[in-house]
């Protein structure tokens, strides 16, 4: 008996130590201090400190590289710098971290500024991203102001079949990317938070996309991808309280060519150009197939765009439950088909629902408060020629269900137009309703409807700040959006008003004026946060004058991501130059024989003879779709202004703006030549001070016109890369 136990017992410690022996030990995973072209194949922790590592321009040349499976790259207490702080945002470039390839692969922790794009990943399987902070990247220079909105801001995302929209930098930007999450990222204060192109299978949750001058996300042939409980908001451009609400196609959210089966849910998208931008894409529009369809869009907020709300056309999607206030439209659906628009809150749009050529859409259950005009559904007798869609589907306003919808003090609740076979029930009108549009309340549990499951979805949207403020809340300096955590004087007029009024932004605190030059008069010289301080510049000062007031209260943080803290004292500043001149201004009709560019000679003879009209002007400044002027034709117009300018000692900077073509002499020196046709663009030129003769030769084909001159105190470089059109 002792014998078999003593046996039993050494048969179990033999096979013990057997299988231990197959048992790995785990390793250490080394920590790392980053350097410039390092390549990471394993997990490793990076050093925690901040390394101030300046990436080359190119995508494809990153700071750091990570290839390989299984891996993980702990960046938590690292920060990668790659411009400085007090340079100008456009400054940014290149890339901190890429990934080639690779799958189960998990980047966290990293804080990183001051790079065109931040995380750059291609052909990943199975990505994590999470906890990452990529705010304060490269965003390009705007150039509409308070008064005057410029062309050359406007984007455009139709190319991108070879990763053109790398040019518009991001946060994160994922190409070929299949499966895996993003979570807990934060990319604030650039251009772009999150680009997906041909990109699948995520699930995008509790991340901060806000106050970027372009997209909080945008989507380019990316499908069956979960977006929820995201914060997306201020991503906006092209807007300027009380003088234009352009928008100029920034989003909160972009779902443009062949994005499909996307769920969208409990995000707060608000006070972007619009909430949502979906199209089908030009496959569709040439070929009449596909589309970005099956896409649900549930129980968001799509509030106080410049434009619209929600904006999806030529496709079929489910927008349910979602608020949709303070829009110029709620939802234009252009082409849409059998779409469904249920339980939704429309309120304070300018017209709640407007859908041109639709077919089979139901509308139903929907709260239409406020709105001038609840639905507007129509069909024009005349499509546009070029398009191949209409040639290949049925494009007829037809076959509408409107159903269960409730008005409130709406004057105009439908307006429907060529516009066939409509069934519409239980239209509700109730005017003396007091309790607010909660669209959880409205999308019904009757049979015809039921509402659609989301896993671990919240109860609502994400509560954010200055999400529920109204659109006067969007102020858009040459940055981008300003995002409410530092002071700021912002003009409420224009600045060439003979008394301008400026209000105090920012976080509570208190004021005092600091310093004046070129100022007769304030309204205030001390206050609060929130106020607002009138400024009578002096007679002899009116284009040149400058307030710097002192504020203190509570912690801010800087436009580029500079922290300081409650009770110091910061300066804010805010300055007015613009020169005085008289611009004589002379105006052209040119043809083909005259042609500017291919008959140089005979557009040389047309500007020596009489001109069409002359005008005087104290700026030169033109800006229209069409002439206003019966003198002044729309297209084919060429202008040459001559103007004296004087200017303080110092250096400056001349800047144009021009949409067709610009050439400027200053003293008889050729030192702007942008003489090939082409859309907005600037161009500069170094200045001294003192007094310059200055001729400007401009020339407008076919489209908008756009030229404007500015001369700019100190040096201005061109802005680095291009984010417009071109």
């Amino acid at each position: 008996m002792h014998l078999m136990r003593t046996g039993l017992m050494g048969s179990s410690i033999l096979a013990a130590l057997a299988c231990a022996a197959t048992v790995s030990v785990a390793q250490p995973v080394p920590v790392i201090t980053p350097r410039a072209g390092l390549v990471i194949t394993q997990s490793v922790k990076v050093r925690p400190g901040v390394y101030r590592l300046r990436a080359s321009a190119s995508p494809d040349s990153a700071l750091l590289t990570v290839r390989g499976d299984d891996l993980t790259v702990d960046l938590r207490g690292v920060t990668f710098i790659g411009s400085p702080i007090d340079s100008a945002p456009d400054a940014g470039q290149g890339t901190a971290i890429r990934i080639d390839g690779g799958s189960r692969v998990r980047v966290r922790g990293l804080t990183a500024r001051g790079y065109r794009v931040g995380i750059l990943a291609r052909g990943t399987r199975a990505l994590t991203l999470d906890g990452n902070d990529l705010s304060y990247g490269w965003k390009p220079r705007l150039f509409s102001t308070v008064a005057h909105e410029s062309l050359n801001d406007w984007l455009s995302y139709h190319k991108n079949e070879q990763d053109e929209w790398l040019r518009f930098g991001a946060g994160i930007y994922l190409s070929r990317v299949t499966g895996g999450t993003l979570r807990g990222n934060t990319v604030c204060q650039g251009m772009n938070g999150v680009l997906l192109t041909r990109t699948d299978s995520l699930d995008i949750r509790d991340n901060d996309v806000s106050y970027n001058s372009g997209l909080g996300i945008g989507m380019y042939r990316s499908s069956w991808n979960t977006i929820v409980n995201n914060r997306a908001d201020y991503n906006v451009r092209g807007y300027s309280h009380g003088f234009f609400a352009r928008g100029q196609d920034s989003a909160a959210l972009l779902m443009f060519e062949q994005c499909t089966h996307n769920i969208v849910a409990y995000n707060s998208m608000t006070h972007g150009g619009d909430g949502l931008f979906l199209w089908a894409g030009q496959e569709t529009m040439d070929t009449g197939k596909g589309g970005s369809n099956n896409n649900l869009f549930l129980m968001n907020d799509f509030s106080f765009a410049p434009t619209n709300g929600m904006e999806a056309t030529f496709s079929r999607n489910q927008f349910i439950g979602n608020r949709v206030e303070g829009n110029t439209h709620g939802l234009w659906g252009g082409y849409s088909y059998e779409s469904a628009i249920i339980g939704n809150c429309f309120v304070n749009n300018r017209i709640g629902i407007a859908i041109e050529h639709g077919q089979q859409n139901t509308v139903g259950a929907n709260w239409f408060v406020g709105d001038t005009l609840g639905i507007r559904v129509w069909a024009d007798s005349i499509e546009p020629s070029d398009w191949g869609y209409p040639r290949h589907r049925d494009t007829r306003s037809r076959a509408w269900r409107f159903v269960d919808n409730r008005f409130t003090r709406v004057p105009e609740r439908t307006r429907l137009a060529n516009t066939t076979d409509i069934d519409s029930v239980r239209s509700v009108v109730d005017d003396t309703a007091s309790h607010a549009c909660d669209p959880a309340r409205l999308v019904p549990t009757t049979t015809w409807w039921r509402l659609p499951a989301i896993a671990n979805a919240p109860a609502r949207w994400p509560a954010a700040a200055h999400a529920q403020r109204d659109r006067s809340a969007i102020v858009v300096d040459e940055w981008g959006p300003y995002d409410w955590r530092s002071p700021k004087l912002w003009p409420l007029d224009s600045a060439s008003a003979p008394a301008v009024r400026l209000r105090v932004l920012g976080p509570a605190g208190r004021w005092r004026v600091q310093s004046r030059r070129g100022v007769a008069m304030l309204s205030a010289t001390a206050g609060r946060t929130g106020d607002t301080i009138t400024v009578t510049p002096a007679a002899d000062a009116r284009h040149d004058w400058a307030v710097t007031l002192e504020y203190r209260g509570a912690a801010t943080v800087s436009p580029r991501g500079v922290r300081t803290a409650a009770g110091v004292p910061q300066p804010v500043r805010y300055a007015h130059f613009a020169p005085t001149a008289t611009w004589t201004q002379r105006v052209y009709a040119w043809s083909d024989s005259t042609d500017p560019v291919r008959a140089p000679a005979a557009f040389a003879a047309l500007l020596a003879g009489p001109p069409l009209t002359t005008r005087m002007a104290p700026r030169l400044d033109w800006f229209w779709s069409r002439s206003r002027d019966a003198q002044i034709p729309t297209r084919r117009m060429a202008l040459e202004a001559t103007a004296t300018l004087a200017l303080p000692p110092g250096p400056y900077t001349l800047r144009t703006l021009s949409d067709d073509a610009v050439r400027v002499w200053v003293d008889d020196r050729l030192v702007i030549d942008q003489w090939t046709p082409h859309e907005t663009m600037p161009g500069y030129a170094p200045l001294a001070g003192g007094t310059h003769h200055v001729r400007v030769q401009y020339v407008q084909g076919e489209g908008w016109t756009e030229l404007r001159l500015d001369v700019l105190r100190g040096r201005v470089r061109p802005s680095l890369g291009s984010a417009g059109p071109h």
